[in-house]
């Protein structure tokens, strides 16, 4: 078996004090759906670059990882990428098609 090596490793951003929000949200998730999530991370960390269907530029450095979650609704990671990491800002459940200016404003990455 050939052993393969990630492309980009994946990290959780973390806040000042400590918390680190996207790890936090997928903790609150059914354990499947932390499971598809997971598994969907792998995917761009050992295929990078990869495209659709699980990974899409968003503009001005910030991508989204898509992972098709339980009951029919849609999980989004932003993230960017620094020092050749990929720093995984925000998650959220997808309502709509159209992405809530909310959650495109995010708090300002040190």
């Amino acid at each position: 078996m050939v052993a393969r090596a990630k492309k980009v490793q994946a990290r959780f951003y973390e806040t000042a004090v400590g918390t680190k929000p996207v790890r936090d949200w997928i903790l609150s998730l059914a354990v499947e759906d932390r499971k598809r999530i997971g598994r969907d991370i792998q995917k761009v960390e050992f295929g990078w670059p990869i495209g659709m269907p699980y990974c899409r530029s968003l503009s001005q450095g910030l991508w989204e990882v898509r992972s098709n979650l339980s009951d029919g609704a849609i999980g989004r990671m932003i993230f960017f990428f620094r020092a050749g990491e990929m720093v995984l800002l925000h998650g959220f459940v997808k309502k709509t098609q159209k992405m809530p200016k909310q959650d495109f404003l995010w708090r300002c990455v040190e």
